[in-house]
Formats: C-alpha cells, structure tokens, sequence
C-alpha cells in the first residue's frame, strides 16, 4: 500500500537511511540540490512540479519534496500483478475524464495499479492526466485486452470482484482485502457479460431514489473507501 514521506528534511534523512523509494517529488521552485543529487546516485525516478502541486499532494500542507514508498508506480499486467495487493479495473469505461477522476480515487485510496481494456488516443491520454490531477505518475496505469486482464488475473490467484447492480450483497459484506482486483463498468453499458462470468464475487450499492444508477466516481469512491477501511482493519488486527 502506498505510502508517503513528506518535507526535505524526511526525504533526505530516508536517502541517506538507504530507505527503499520508489519515486520523488521536488518543487521545482525550491533548493532541492542535495536531494536530486541522492536520488540520480540511486536511480530513484524524481519528478518536478510547482509550490501549488507539492502543497496538493501533501499529506500534512506546504512542503518542497515529497517522497512515494510501497508502490511502484509503473509496471506490465504480468509485473503489477504478480505484485498483488488492490488493482481496479475499469471495464469498458471510455469517458476521459471519468477514467481520470477514478484513477485519482484509486490511487488516493491506496490501490496498488489500475488497469483498461479501452485504448486510448494520445489526447485522450492528456486528458485521463490531467482530471486525476497527474495520479498517473504514482501508480501504474495499464492498457490491455479483457482476454489479457483475465488470463493474467487468474494466473496470479487474484480474486476478481464486480460492482454491479446483479450483486447479491453490499461491498462491507465482502472481503476486499488480500490480493483483489475490483471491477467496475461503464454508466451505460455495465460490466461485460465475460468478466462478470468470470468474477468470484459480485457486490452492489445500495438505491433508493428514482434514478436507478449512480455516477461512476461514487461506485469507485464507495468501495475504494470500503477496501481501505478494510485493510487498515487487517493492519492493526
């Protein structure tokens, strides 16, 4: 699960502490020499961005680096699954900016990669960033097919859980912690036939309006939350 190390004085204590990082995070704006000189003596990926966007990614405000602990924020379907922990997919979701504000919620939440079976324009890519406020560059984003996803996903032992409205029980009602992949669909079409065949288990939300559908971000948020609180359960058990 990811984790964060905030402040220069943090982020160069755990480099010379020869913690394990996985990426960093300077303000480009900043005296950050010391910390960009560790990071290139240990081939530790290191990216750039402004006061406003390290004061957005930090945990507790203002600060001039940031640093990414406990996932590896690139990774093949084979690589980001054989990593296990919490993976969503996103299943037939073509809106951009859906997929970029659902991103953000995975990555937020602590889930370890996101995979698609939709592919993408360049453009298209652009805006997918930009709505998840860059998350991307914190966990790893894959495109692949349905057939791909699957294969892989049975092969590592994950269990593939659905979030549709043909669910039996809600998502508290289900263990989502251990290695998982949580499956969502598009607002209109759903969860393809295929995959939710292929699911070990299928939750839904709860309705009770006249709309019989929610938004997209508010499944993701709902059961993003619930893995979460899940997981911190297990944590301190």
């Amino acid at each position: 699960m990811a984790g964060q190390i905030t402040g220069r004085d943090a982020v160069l204590a755990a480099l010379n502490n020869g913690e394990r990082i996985e990426m960093v995070l300077v303000d480009r704006e900043k005296d950050t020499a010391e910390i960009r000189r560790l990071c290139q003596e240990q081939h530790i990926p290191l990216e750039e961005g402004s006061t406003n966007d390290l004061w957005r990614m930090s945990a507790d405000g203002f600060t001039d680096a940031l640093a990414l602990v406990g996932r590896i924020p690139s990774g093949t379907l084979e690589e980001v699954l054989s990593r296990g922990g919490t993976v969503w997919f996103f299943d037939g979701v073509t809106y951009s900016t859906n997929l970029g504000f659902a991103i953000r919620t995975a990555e937020v939440s602590g889930a370890d990669a996101v995979v698609l079976n939709v592919p993408k324009t360049h453009e298209e890519r652009r805006t997918i960033r930009r709505s998840s406020m860059r998350a991307d560059r914190f966990i790893p984003v894959v495109y692949s097919t349905t057939e791909a996803i699957l294969t892989a996903v049975k092969s590592h032992g994950m269990r593939l859980i659905a979030v549709e409205d043909v669910g039996t029980h809600g998502p508290w009602d289900e263990d989502l912690t251990g290695d998982v992949m949580l499956v969502v669909g598009a607002e209109k079409e759903g969860i393809s036939q295929e995959v939710l065949d292929a699911a070990d288990a299928c939750v839904l939300l709860p309705m009770d309006g006249f709309v019989p559908s929610y938004n997209l971000q508010v499944a993701v948020s709902v059961v993003a939350l619930e893995a979460l609180r899940q997981r911190n359960l297990t944590r301190v058990g």
